[in-house]
C-alpha cells in the first residue's frame, strides 16, 4: 500500500489519498491520471489491469485500488 500511496501522491501531492473515497467521482483524478497510475502500478507491482477493471469503483480510493492490485496479484 505504501508504494501505491507514493504513486498517487506524486501525481497529486495536495490530496489525502488515505481518506479520499471519491477520486474519480469527485474529479480529483482524470483519465490521464488513471493512465499514469496504471502504468506505474504495472511497473511497481508487475500486474496488468485489464480494461474491464478500469471502472470508477476501482479507482475512487487508494484502498479500492490496492484491493484490485492484490486480487490481480493472486490470479
Amino acid at each position: 500500500m505504501e508504494a501505491l500511496l507514493k504513486i498517487l501522491t506524486n501525481l497529486h501531492p495536495e490530496v489525502d489519498f488515505e481518506t479520499s473515497t471519491d477520486l474519480v467521482d469527485g474529479k480529483i483524478i482524470d483519465s490521464f491520471d488513471i493512465v499514469s497510475i496504471i502504468s506505474e502500478i504495472n511497473d511497481e507491482y508487475d500486474v496488468v489491469i485489464p480494461a474491464e477493471e478500469i471502472v470508477p469503483d476501482n479507482f475512487n480510493s487508494a484502498q479500492a485500488l490496492y484491493e484490485l492490485i492484490v486480487r490481480l496479484e493472486d490470479e
